[in-house]
């Protein structure tokens, strides 16, 4: 390691390996970690390698793991192996399940030298495509030392990053420097990355919006359509803490003039439900939960939608949608998915996170900006009271991601030569 920092982290590593086996333990008995392939994080593969060449992609959650569905599929139809690493249970569960034939899922192991080096002999992976801003560094190390080719997709660089990373002299251009080639979201992004010391950096645009829509389940959308029967609806997506009372505050709101109005709201953290469920029902919302098997009736006021991996169910339900984490606690939840299957969409001021998909959905006159719980109810009812209106708003709201596709074809045009070595290299 050439920069100082980045030594201190490596000893700082090593030193936190004996203890690697309680930390875990801790986390999988919290419910952070899945017990059964703990293996998984200190390099101890569940599945043999593959024969032939091989594509390692790592993304750390659900949302950066999904992102890299559109090149697993087409380096699968290359006729190269895949292997997809993320670090929660939730990403687990849901990448796995999209991944095409000829892709298999791993957790990614912690960033050890020791766990590193274990992952890396077993898979011995001929290219690492790395998500967003997952540079970890003693991984980025031991790949570059194998000779193995490392690109960035999705690279992000926000200015908060920028600032910590210049606050580190060195460590920054010494993990970059090993990056072959990066893949930046925007202009902004490409120009921080090269500052810090990205040798090669190309501007793709964001693998978001390449990605298919999340599937559903025709019987189980069948029948939540028939529980739901016509009334009026409107579902809040990926909320976060304090989020849920603003919604329920607007629901409250437009009840007066929607009484037979169903509010459905789907927390980021599925876990919450319960206590969700509990609070409304303690303010008086007649309420039903998902995770529980509960049925919508005529009197349920608030339905929480409290599992994993359906948000391509909930987002065929309605063609309004609220998207969480941008009223309260800032940033923003995806609005891609929803947007492609027809949904208008709202939001509060802070969608950070996804600026750009924002910016276009907003621009084509698909989706608007709310403030609090009566600004937010006057939206809903607006488009509630006007169909048109709420069609008109999702047609834009798709045609603005629509728009914004191609990445995928950026990249892989990009890294046809380390594929075509690969390739030819491996048929030898």
């Amino acid at each position: 390691m050439k920069s100082p920092a980045l030594a201190l982290y490596r000893a700082a590593t090593v030193a936190f390996t004996p203890f690697a086996g309680r930390f875990l333990a801790a986390r999988s008995a919290r419910g952070k970690e899945d017990g059964e392939r703990l293996g998984e994080r200190i390099g101890l593969a569940s599945l043999p390698r593959p024969e032939g060449r091989l594509v390692w992609l790592h993304g750390a959650s659900i949302g950066e793991g999904l992102a890299l569905l559109p090149l697993v599929t087409r380096l699968v139809e290359r006729g190269l192996h895949a292997l997809v690493t993320t670090g929660t249970k939730s990403s687990a569960a849901i990448v796995g399940a999209r991944l095409p034939a000829g892709a298999v899922h791993q957790y990614a192991p912690l960033d050890a030298p020791r766990f590193v080096t274990r992952f890396l002999d077993h898979w011995r992976p001929d290219l690492a495509v790395f998500a967003e801003s997952e540079l970890w560094p003693n991984l980025v190390a031991a790949m570059h030392e194998r000779g193995a080719p490392i690109v960035i997709v999705n690279a992000r660089m926000s200015p908060r990053s920028y600032r910590r990373w210049r606050n580190i002299p060195g460590a920054a251009h010494a993990l970059l420097e090993r990056i072959d080639m990066a893949f930046a979201q925007s202009q902004d992004d490409a120009a921080r990355l090269m500052r810090l010391g990205a040798p090669r950096v190309q501007i793709a645009g964001n693998l978001k919006y390449d990605v298919a829509p999340p599937p559903a389940s025709t019987e189980a959308l069948a029948d939540i359509v028939a529980q739901i029967g016509a009334r009026p609806i409107w579902i809040a997506a990926s909320t976060h803490p304090d989020e849920e009372d603003i919604c329920l505050e607007a629901h409250r709101l437009l009840r007066k003039r929607y009484p037979s109005l169903l509010t459905i709201i789907a927390p980021r953290d599925a876990r919450r439900g319960a206590a969700l469920a509990q609070a409304a029902s303690a303010a008086g919302l007649p309420v039903a939960r998902r995770a529980t098997g509960q049925r919508i009736n005529s009197a349920t006021q608030v339905y929480f939608a409290d599992t994993f991996g359906e948000m391509g169910l909930l987002y065929r339900l309605s063609s309004i949608v609220f998207m969480g984490k941008s009223l309260v606690t800032g940033g923003g939840q995806n609005p891609i998915e929803p947007a492609r299957l027809g949904s208008a969409i709202l939001h509060g001021p802070w969608v950070g996170n996804f600026i750009d998909a924002y910016a276009a959905i907003d621009a084509a006159g698909g989706g608007r900006s709310v403030s609090d719980a009566e600004d937010l109810a006057r939206e809903l009812a607006a488009l509630l009271s006007n169909v048109a209106q709420a069609r008109t708003m999702a047609r834009a709201a798709a045609g603005a991601v629509a728009e914004l596709c191609g990445a995928t074809d950026r990249v892989m045009q990009a890294i046809e030569p380390y594929l075509l070595h690969m390739l030819v290299d491996g048929a030898r």
